[in-house]
């Protein structure tokens, strides 16, 4: 029997910015990576409902290279359409963002935007090399018109002192075979009062085309907003109602943060909305699940415009499914043992197209092996591998094999945000207290930035399982020899701060929390440490520890 109604979000943890098509039976959501590598997460369902991890389409460095690219920067708003029996694929490689603004507030803001189009006969791929269609914004997106012409659409970026930062909406026509941009580039809308306009997302119906965008920034102030043009270039009438699904002002709402959104037909004609929203932590308020992708039915009226069912604009926590036959995916392992040549697809690691240079899965059979590299945090050569956190409660563990030398030798286990935001359980060895397990934690909003826990002697060698066990904003660490007998470290630490709102200001904050395995060797002599299996169970609040 199909399932009453789909639980959002239906893509939990960092899956931000969803872009939605259908072909044929199957449905396809393609959400940002930022600096993580492979770029570009693209989920599969063929009932709205279930929903499983299916690829990551950018896997090669002529594809995608984000070395030294800042925290936040990377592949943003992919935009996932399928015409003349072929995927087409448009991201933004961000270069530089955040704190770049010249000479105080009133100066130039300074951004490096590149966006570029990638296609595919199938949906996994291969992929082609990159097409670079223009740097003048972010958020692009491919629409294909019902005459046969291509347009691209993304918003423009206006650096100069004194301007609208979010200078509108533009479009320039697309010629695919001689893969590039041509005519003339128009600015097609400039928002609405809600100002921040970005994520465009152009579609035709009854002879009008509807322009979707996400306003009010991607905070909770978040909207989805539309206008409409009987001719592609405008001008573009805005929605008589305003934002058409947004939380803003809406502290009732389960779902917080919802905006940039994209929409999808069902075979019997029936409109979907897909959007970004976030989750809060109900004690702090902060969404340590980062954006995360819901979905839900929507209903055109009379005049032609786009509601939400009951016209509140409300995001729904339950929307009713679509009633399709029931296609559920096989369930996510709660051990992986590093058996296979290729990494569980769940995990990532950061900016580099090099794996082989951090990880291997050959070294020692049945361990995924980490080279150590730089330290936690860089922007160019980091070892972390590591997969989202999807639940507000889980547990994870690991088991590792590693004999530092010295104190610039260190490997564990890490929930990790970003440079600025981490929990770092690590065993390192120095002169005073011989091998050591203890935690280094990044504070983005305390006095003292970074802080290390007492260190806590091991024997010279020998295995080490380590565990973490996260309710909420609760984290708590333990470690075993045998891993049967666990000793649990004193400190509580905060979880919060592995969200996007715990952040310095005007520093980028649009990721979410990991998991995962680090190492690192900053003498340069590239000390392994190994890995074998990891661990990661959602559960319910409260875990007995201790």
């Amino acid at each position: 029997m199909p399932q009453d109604t789909i639980p959002n979000p239906i893509l939990r943890g960092f899956n931000p910015d969803p872009s939605i098509v259908r072909v044929g039976d199957d449905y396809y959501i393609a959400t940002s990576t930022f600096e993580w590598f492979p770029g570009v997460q693209i989920h599969q369902s063929r009932d709205l409902v279930n929903w499983r991890l299916l690829t990551r389409p950018l896997t090669r460095p002529s594809q995608l290279n984000m070395l030294g690219a800042p925290d936040g920067c990377g592949v943003w708003a992919p935009c996932l359409t399928h015409a003349n029996d072929r995927f087409w694929l448009i991201y933004t490689d961000v270069k530089r963002y955040g704190r770049t603004t010249v000479g105080g507030a009133s100066g130039a803001s300074l951004r490096d935007f590149h966006n570029y189009l990638v296609t595919a006969d199938a949906i996994e791929g291969p992929w082609s090399d990159p097409v670079h269609l223009n740097s003048s914004g972010f958020d692009p997106s491919l629409f294909h018109d019902d005459d046969g012409r291509k347009w691209l659409l993304n918003q423009l970026w206006d650096h100069r002192p004194g301007r609208n930062r979010f200078a509108g909406i533009v479009a320039q026509q697309y010629d695919p075979a001689a893969q590039a941009l041509v005519g003339e580039r128009r600015n097609i809308f400039p928002g609405t009062a809600l100002g921040l306009t970005e994520a465009p997302h152009l579609y035709k119906r009854d002879g009008w085309y509807h322009l979707i965008t996400a306003e009010g920034g991607t905070g909770f102030g978040h909207a989805v907003t539309m206008a409409r043009s009987r001719t592609l270039e405008g001008p573009y009438e805005p929605h008589p109602d305003g934002p058409v699904l947004t939380a803003r002002d809406r502290p009732h709402a389960a779902l917080q943060r919802a905006g940039h959104a994209d929409l999808v037909e069902t075979p019997d004609g029936r409109t979907w909305m897909a959007y970004l929203c976030g989750r809060p932590l109900p004690n702090r308020g902060r969404c340590v699940l980062g954006r995360e992708t819901a979905i839900q039915p929507m209903a055109w009226g009379e005049d032609g415009w786009l509601r939400t069912r009951d016209g509140s604009g409300d995001p729904e926590l339950a929307p009713p499914s679509p009633g399709l036959q029931p296609a559920p995916w096989p369930a996510g392992l709660e051990w992986e043992d590093f058996d296979g040549l290729d990494l569980p697809i769940d995990f990532q690691w950061l900016r580099s197209p090099f794996p082989d240079e951090l990880f291997s899965l050959v070294a020692r059979p049945g361990w995924l092996r980490l080279f150590g590299r730089e330290s936690i945090g860089s922007t160019f050569r980091q070892a972390l591998v590591a997969r989202r956190q999807q639940a507000f409660c889980y547990s994870a563990r690991t088991v590792m094999d590693f004999a530092p030398a010295h104190f610039q030798q260190a490997a564990g286990l890490v929930c990790y945000y970003g440079a600025s935001k981490f929990h770092y359980l690590f065993v390192s060895r120095d002169d005073e207290h011989g091998r050591h397990l203890r935690v280094m934690s990044a504070l983005p909003d305390s006095p003292q930035a970074d802080a290390f826990t007492a260190p806590i002697p091991l024997p010279d060698d020998g295995l080490v399982h380590l565990r973490v066990e996260v309710d909420y904003e609760r984290l708590r660490f333990a470690f075993s020899l045998d891993g049967e007998a666990w000793t649990w470290l004193p400190e509580m630490f905060d979880a919060s701060i592995l969200s996007d709102e715990a952040t310095a200001p005007g520093a980028p904050a649009f990721t979410g929390a990991f998991v995962g395995m680090a190492c690192q060797d900053t003498s340069g002599t590239g000390l392994p440490a190994d890995f074998d299996g990891f661990g990661y169970v959602e559960r319910a609040y409260a875990a007995k520890v201790g």
